[in-house]
């Protein structure tokens, strides 16, 4: 993804399967509230499957599954002050045994799906045996292997009467209202009816809207659910679509075929603001950052991860290259978040210091890596020209870093199998940390899903598990920033920016709440002229 690809390649590249946003395709028509088009920068449709949607990263959770489909619980979106918390879904409430392993949750009443059947009990347990009961008819694999972070908690469920289920995990677990609200319901009718490959085809949830149709690798279209128990949506239609290009995404929404584009190019967002566009940006819980395979050499030396720290010019990546749509992070845990300590912002920019630790590390003239980045994709700003960057500033100490470009679903792929990124000493890509604290230890624990950097510190592994296993928030998150002295002491990543969520709206777009969030409500969102 590069911020000077010239306009004249934008058809054909968007002919090519990427995006057809920018080259003539009609937006859908209008409902009765309008219809809100939004240019994701995913390399294509999310999975419609509840957590399918994972297929491109947490944007497909973001639009697809939070969209069409309910948890238990969801964050609080309505808001855009502090980090969202849990608030009930099709739960209206918990509560928890006394030693943390038992929960029962009530179900809310009067929910219906969109194919009008009713929610209730039933539906919750044939939705977690889709994904954890290998002897149920509807057990579906590729399904389990995507829910596994959320659902690898869960020891058993059931059902106490319509209104009520219980779930006990297999040890404390103080996230699980967090991991159940990607775990959403699909219509068991409708997954009866169809079978789990084709109910994508034509997927039924209790989400804000319901599916109207897809034309694959090219738009995703959505309507109102007008019975939505939460309220129905202010806009007609949401029409998805993907255009990992940035400068594809502007043409898009100058054009008038988009009327929202998640991250603009960084150089298009003063001239969008003088054509009349709005900017939306909050700081969050989002971490681009880079992990070191310490089981290549010299990475498992502390000093060498400590010296590429010290060698890049965060805030130059972020003022200069990324004109203010990002803040420098020298920590894992960001600035939004509860979990980060100040005291922790170790990395100021230094190479005398980098090229020091380099010496003392055995290899004073430096030494060749490769680093993968992915061209596009969920959530990772412009990562070519980020990497481009990195890679100057690490030469300029003797660190000689070759790119190797990764398609994002490629990157995935490798991620959730738990091996380096096309073998590369380095891998680049975004995150989100602690809005999906099931997700942070698992980037540290050996033999997660996701653990692919080779690090391993018992201690941390210890904070981190002790985390786990507690209710109390706030001592869920002093426990981390210990934790997290730690990571930044060892240094296990290269830690770069984390962004501020911009996105461009056209003026008629209106009422959109830019929470402190990755995950946003599009239900408050309404579309005039």
């Amino acid at each position: 993804m590069k911020l000077d690809r010239p306009r004249a390649l934008l058809c054909t590249v968007l002919a090519a399967g990427l995006a057809a946003a920018a080259c003539g395709t009609a937006a859908p028509s209008t409902g009765s509230g309008g219809a809100l088009v939004i240019g994701m920068t995913a390399s294509d449709i999310p999975g419609t499957d509840t957590v399918m949607a994972f297929t491109q990263g947490f944007e497909g959770e973001r639009f697809v599954n939070f969209q069409l489909y309910d948890g238990l619980t969801r964050y609080d979106l309505k808001q855009a002050t502090k980090t969202p918390g849990i608030v009930p879904g099709l739960a209206t409430s918990w509560k928890s045994s006394g030693d943390g392993r038992t929960w029962t949750f009530q179900l809310r009443q009067g929910v219906t799906f969109s194919d009008g059947t009713s929610f209730d009990a039933d539906s919750v347990i044939f939705a977690y045996d889709r994904l954890l009961n290998k002897k149920s008819p509807y057990y579906y694999p590729e399904a389990a292997g995507a829910a596994r972070l959320w659902s690898g908690q869960i020891e058993s469920y059931r059902k106490i009467d319509a209104g009520t289920v219980e779930i006990t995990t297999k040890r404390p677990s103080g996230h699980l209202p967090t991991d159940l609200t990607f775990l959403t319901i699909p219509s068991p009718t409708a997954v009866k009816k169809l079978g789990n490959q084709r109910f994508a085809q034509h997927p039924e949830g209790t989400g804000p809207f319901r599916f109207e149709s897809l034309k694959p690798g090219q738009q995703l279209t959505m309507v109102a659910n007008e019975k939505y128990w939460g309220g129905a949506p202010k806009v007609g239609k949401l029409a998805l679509r993907p255009i990992p290009d940035a400068g594809a995404r502007t043409a898009a929404l100058r054009s008038g075929q988009v009327n929202w584009i998640e991250y603009p190019s960084p150089d298009d967002v003063t001239p969008l603001k003088s054509s009349g566009f709005q900017l939306f940006g909050n700081n969050y819980d989002h971490l681009w950052y880079c992990t070191f395979d310490q089981a290549k050499k010299p990475w498992g030396d502390v000093r060498v991860r400590r010296a590429a720290n010290y060698a890049i010019d965060r805030e130059a990546i972020a003022r200069d290259l990324l004109k203010g749509t990002a803040d420098p992070v020298n920590q894992h845990a960001p600035a939004s978040t509860d979990q980060h300590d100040p005291a922790n912002d170790a990395y100021a920019y230094d190479p005398a210091k980098a090229r020091e630790l380099l010496a003392q590390a055995g290899v004073p003239e430096g030494f060749s890596t490769t680093l993968a980045v992915p061209t596009g994709g969920s959530g990772n700003l412009i990562p070519v020209p980020i990497a481009t960057a990195l890679q100057a500033q690490l030469a300029k100490v003797g660190i000689k870093v070759q790119i190797q470009k990764v398609e994002w679903s490629t990157l995935l792929a490798d991620l959730n199998s738990g091996k380096p990124v096309q073998g590369a000493d380095v891998q680049c890509a975004s995150t989100v940390t602690f809005q999906a604290e099931a997700l942070v230890r698992a980037y540290w624990a050996k033999g997660s899903p996701v653990y692919k950097g080779h690090w391993y510190s018992a201690r941390v592994d210890s904070l981190s598990e002790e985390a786990e296993r507690t209710l109390d928030p706030a001592k869920r998150v002093a426990l981390f920033r210990q934790a997290e002295r730690i990571v930044t002491d060892e240094a296990p990543y290269l830690f770069v920016v984390s962004d501020r969520n911009p996105r461009v709206l056209s003026a008629g777009v209106k009422g959109l709440i830019q929470p402190k969030s990755w995950f946003v409500d599009l239900t408050t969102v309404s579309v005039g002229k």
